[in-house]
């Protein structure tokens, strides 16, 4: 299951964010740690793909995929170092796939802002340079140990510590952990940096909350937020946390109404979901039979091979083809005896790379 980690200084909106996306009421009060201790949700999220396969097939249960959110105390300036919830705050985000980085653009004076004023950019830049600190540290640490070592002979430690000295020279430039040796990682590189569990080692996703205020300065700065998510080769979601939050007790068809007054085509959920997926690089596979019908996430590039072992080690070691239709066939012949008929069910082997929206039926020993 995908678990992401809500992160941003205090009173941006990420309590308010979190009951949009997950339904529930946490407290989203208008003072700094309002929430001390994560709240956790997990979510079922739709997709038609499913819910048309699942009519197909006529299976008795559909299985929706699920996303865990994880709502942290909000950040300050110096929580490397202990400030505010300090420690507690960036050891609850160690262990997400991916961090939501939540930067308020909404203009409420009700609202009051930690550091004075709405910039955007610089609070992201406070939030960012604490988690580089921390990994900083992190790789410090590791390095006391590893060195100690070195100096007596172990040449897996003496390797090691070179890595982790260059990695601390990037982090120390204010660069994080995903952008060092971008492209050019040996398995040996990878394999020590993943054992350190570093926060910037995490893809980020920022969500600029914002508000039906279309004034020329908040124009402005979602503009240049725009421009600064894209310089980190972060995907970025626009959601007006407040609306949703307000929407979501509401049945899905009275939200249709309401999000097309706001001009909003989709809701909060489902914009949020597939940056997650680009931000992971996943795409998501269905199965399916009478029985259940279910919904896989899983990394682009992965094989058929690979997509078996992600439902169940015995059908991947036991592998003998994958029979596979997509689901854009199926939307314009849905009817699996007719599709393969017509030949548009295709016999794959284990090196097939699964594509967005497959449907595989595995055959096994």
């Amino acid at each position: 299951m995908l678990n992401v980690g809500f992160v941003g200084l205090a009173n941006v909106g990420k309590s308010t964010l979190f009951n949009a996306l997950s339904k529930q009421h946490v407290p989203a009060e208008n003072y700094p740690f309002c929430t001390i201790n994560p709240n956790i949700a997990i979510v079922e999220y739709n997709d038609e793909r499913l819910d048309l396969m699942t009519k197909i097939l006529n299976s008795e249960k559909k299985v929706n995929p699920s996303i865990e959110f994880v709502d942290i105390a909000g950040l300050v300036k110096g929580a490397s170092k202990g400030e505010g919830l300090g420690n507690l705050f960036l050891e609850n985000i160690r262990n997400v796939d991916c961090i939501a980085h939540v930067i308020r653009i909404f203009t409420d004076p009700n609202v009051t802002h930690v550091n004075g004023k709405i910039d955007p950019i610089a609070d992201a830049d406070i939030v960012n340079l604490e988690l580089i600190a921390k990994d900083f540290e992190t790789v410090e640490k590791r390095i006391e140990k590893t060195s100690k070592m070195a100096r007596v002979g172990d040449k897996e430690a003496r390797t090691e510590t070179e890595i982790l000295s260059a990695l601390k020279e990037h982090l120390n430039s204010e660069k994080p952990s995903i952008t060092f040796l971008r492209g050019e990682r040996t398995e040996k590189y990878q394999k020590i940096i993943e054992s350190l569990f570093l926060l910037t080692e995490k893809p980020v996703i920022y969500v600029a909350n914002i508000d039906e205020s279309s004034n020329e300065t908040t124009t402005q700065k979602i503009k240049a937020f725009r421009e600064y998510a894209l310089s980190r080769g972060a995907q970025l979601a626009e959601i007006h946390a407040k609306l949703h939050a307000d929407l979501s007790d509401l049945d899905e068809q009275e939200q249709k109404v309401f999000l097309n007054e706001y001009g909003i085509e989709k809701s909060a959920l489902d914009s949020f979901i597939l940056k997650c997926k680009q931000a992971l690089n996943l795409i998501t596979f269905i199965t399916g039979n009478e029985k259940e019908s279910k919904s896989w996430n899983i990394i682009n590039g992965s094989t058929a091979l690979q997509a078996a072992g992600k439902i169940h080690s015995d059908i991947q070691e036991g592998f003998i083809k994958a029979e596979v239709v997509n689901f854009e066939k199926i939307r314009e012949i849905p009817d699996m005896k007719k599709l393969k008929e017509l030949g548009y069910v295709n016999a794959e082997g284990k090196d097939y790379l699964v594509k967005e929206g497959d449907y595989i039926y595995f055959h096994f020993r």
